[in-house]
């Protein structure tokens, strides 16, 4: 049986070629501007999850790299 992809997890999270798993910063749509510049350059930044977050990720996202 085909194993099917969790979809909202897959528009949240990507895996690179070299196997890491990233995400962006959120909070990101409006109210920036209150925002400390410490908070505003991070969020420029993609965040890379944890190695403990990959079994899960495995399991909701079978067909990645």
């Amino acid at each position: 049986m085909k194993l099917k992809t969790h979809k909202s997890l897959s528009k949240r999270i990507w895996r690179t070629k070299t196997g890491k798993v990233m995400k962006r910063y959120g909070g990101q749509g409006h109210f920036n501007s209150r925002d400390p510049g410490k908070i505003t350059r991070k969020k420029r930044r993609d965040n890379e999850l944890s190695g403990a977050t990959d079994k899960a990720v495995e399991a909701l996202m079978p067909y990645t790299a």
